[in-house]
Order: C-alpha cells, then structure tokens, then sequence
C-alpha cells in the first residue's frame, strides 16, 4: 500500500507542474513525494514551488490519470521501482546538482510497452535528425537502427517524421528494442501520420513520457524532452540536422550530460546536414560513417562485427 501511495502521489506531481519543474524536484527530493504532493496541495511549500504549480494544484487526477493508463497497458515508473533507469538517469542528478534548472531529473516516468526500462535503457544508443530529412538521410538511419538491432543494441529515439522515424522502423525490421520518448502524453498519437507506428514500438518496446496521459503535444515539450532522451542513453548520433534544430539541442545536451556524441557527414551542400559538421568541426561529436564505428565509439567494441560479420557489406556509409 506504501508503494502505491508514493505512485499516487507521483501521478499528481507529475500533472500539478509543466516539466522540468526544478522547485518541485528540489522539493520532492527533500519532503518525499506523499509528504511533497499534500504540502503542494495545501499550498505550503516555498514561492517558487507555489510559482510552478499554480494553477494546477487543485488538479488531482492522479487515481484517474493511473486507472486510464491501466486501460491502455500502461503504468507509471517511479524512482522507487526496481524498473527506474537510475544509473543513466544519474547524469541528470548530477547536472542538476550543479545548478542547472533546465536538467532537473524527472520525477517519474509513464511507460507503456513490454520493455523494461530499466533494461533498455543500458548500453541503449540514440539515433536523432532531422524531420525533413533526406532519402540520403532516411536510408542511413533505417540502416543504422536495423543493425544496431540485430546486434542487441536498443535504439531510442523521438518518433518524430524524417530521421526518427526511420531509426524506429530499422529496429523494428530486425526485431530489435526501439524505444520512443514522447514530448507528449503516452496516449497521444503524434505526429498523427506515425499512429501505427507508435502501436508498434509501444506492442514490442516502449512508449516514454513525464507527460500524463492526454497531454498534448506543444514545441516546448520537445526541446524538455530531449534531456529524458539524452540522459536514457550511453550516446547519441545525429544522422541530419540543420545549424538551429531539435537534434543538435538533443546532441549539446548529450554532451552536457557527458554522453557520447556522433555526427555522420552528408554532402557538403546539403543544408539538413549543416547541423552535423558544425558538432563535428566545432569538437562536439566525432566523426562515423558506419554501425561498427558507432559501437566502437559508444564503448560497445563486443557489439561489433564479429557478432553479425556477414551483414557488414550492407553497413550505411557515407
């Protein structure tokens, strides 16, 4: 009954303040979360704990938030879950603790899919680019996520059209784990056009959000979002990207969280390639134009070819 008063409570904080919400993590990591959610809803926590929950603090829809999410197969993960991803989440922790707002933990985690999080999330890799993306672009990410799940390595990324999309469906292709971190509610099908392939990533991996359930979809939400991706994950690989784009703040705050960065080169008049020679020339990502590249990169020499050797004439190349 414990446990499940702690997810109660969760539930509500999670839905009383739009993420990163860094008073109320500061808060909750201080009172604890059933102690937090009733000084949230007296109102008697410090003013900038009342800033971010006003009004939504008389919002608790936390029982109906968690029965809706039952419905769908869905459950909440929280830090006080065998299931809760804290080694890689960690990097969180401590860029937080170093003053940084915008890198507050979250405070829990909707999930729906058969996956465990916790699993996944080890040694998983992030493949991010661009949404209009290139046939160049699409192919190298299809082929990326493809290999990457033959070899048993996850792949994340944000479900978006273009590059994300693409790395989904290499992994699904190989009968990999994909997992999808959403910058909207679980339940939430967008983009509208990715419908079925959201039901399939949530049927085989997993669906991520701090959102609860009907939250919809806003351009905020996705730059908050980027940090659960880059955190979840050992590296991340931007495949395209403009100068100014969602991948390359996904990428900088990889590199903020001390995670592996890569960037693949694409030609040199391409504009949705920009972005990845910049993170090159400028020192932010290194260079790599293959599968194995990658893993040797990311520290996953094991994962390399001589795990898959006959399929490593069709590696995407540059």
């Amino acid at each position: 009954m414990a446990f499940e008063n702690v997810r109660i409570a969760r539930a509500y904080l999670l839905r009383v303040a739009e993420p990163p919400a860094p008073a109320l993590v500061r808060f909750v990591s201080e009172y604890g979360a059933i102690e937090a959610a009733e000084r949230v809803k007296r109102a008697a926590c410090p003013p900038a704990v009342l800033e971010e929950t006003d009004g939504r603090r008389g919002n608790d829809h936390a029982e109906r938030d968690l029965d809706q999410a039952r419905l769908s197969a869905a459950r909440l993960v929280t830090p006080e879950d065998d299931e809760w991803p804290a080694a890689p989440l960690q990097s969180l922790v401590t860029a937080y603790g170093r003053s940084s707002a915008h890198m507050a933990p979250p405070l829990a985690l909707w999930v729906r899919g058969p996956a465990r999080l916790d699993e996944a999330a080890d040694r998983a890799i992030a493949i991010v680019g661009a949404r209009a993306a290139t046939g160049y672009g699409e192919h190298n990410a299809a082929e990326v996520g493809y290999y990457l799940g033959c070899r048993g390595v996850p792949v994340f990324s944000g479900a978006a059209y273009g590059i994300d999309g693409a790395a989904h469906r290499g992994a699904l292709s190989a009968d990999g784990t994909t997992v999808a971190v959403l910058g909207c509610g679980i339940d939430v099908a967008y983009p509208s056009g990715h419908a079925t392939l959201l039901r399939s990533i949530g049927d085989s991996g997993a669906l991520v959000s701090e959102y609860p359930p009907g939250t919809l979809p806003g351009r905020h939400r996705f730059l908050v979002r980027n940090r659960i991706l880059a955190a979840l994950t050992s590296a991340t690989v931007v495949v395209e990207a403009g100068r100014r784009s969602g991948a390359r703040n996904t990428a900088s705050t990889a590199g903020a969280l001390g995670k592996v960065v890569m960037a693949m080169p694409g030609p040199v008049s391409s504009g949705v390639s920009a972005g990845c020679h910049a993170l090159i020339r400028e020192g932010g990502a290194t260079l790599v134009t293959s599968v194995d590249e990658i893993l040797e990169t990311a520290g996953f020499p094991e994962n390399a070819s001589s795990k898959l050797a006959a399929a490593d004439d069709a590696q995407p190349n540059s």
